[in-house]
């Protein structure tokens, strides 16, 4: 899956950031929690990396943990985000960052749903950018449409 388009980082996409996108994919900031603008997204769509476009995340993924920030079950190709240990702040978690992008996106912890994966990707908004099911052909996203064969209520 997405094997026919290349990810990357450049100059152009990292200058197009906003100072808080900037802050949060660059210098592994955290977006203060309830005042992302995906965290209330409901629509049928995916999260692609602000940076890269890689895409991360499905909105049939996507839960209301409560947490403040945006919430996925699972990546859609597990290459595509990177866990690394993170020491910071006085506690030992899993920062997950996108693989091409290099985009700090937020950190994943054990306490999602049992049902699905058990696992609570905990994203920041100011690391994605959504794209509609609508727009998924037209942005060169047509391969993931298959996401959403089955999935009618989740999204």
């Amino acid at each position: 899956m997405t094997a026919s388009k290349t990810y990357a980082k450049s100059a152009d996409a990292v200058a197009r950031l906003t100072p808080e996108q900037y802050r949060v994919t660059q210098e592994n900031g955290t977006e203060r929690p309830f005042t992302g603008e995906l965290n209330d997204n409901k629509a049928k769509g995916i999260y692609v990396d602000i940076v890269s476009g890689e895409p991360l995340f499905a909105s049939s993924d996507k839960y209301e943990s409560g947490c403040g920030w945006p919430s996925f079950t699972r990546p859609i190709v597990d290459e595509h985000v990177v866990e690394k240990f993170d020491d910071s702040h006085g506690m030992r978690r899993v920062e997950v960052r996108s693989k091409h992008g290099d985009s700090h996106l937020g950190h994943v912890f054990n306490d999602g749903p049992k049902e699905a994966t058990g696992l609570r990707y905990c994203i920041n908004s100011a690391s994605l950018r959504f794209i509609a099911i609508e727009d998924m052909e037209a942005e060169g996203y047509g391969e993931l449409l298959s996401l959403f064969d089955t999935d009618t209520e989740n999204a």
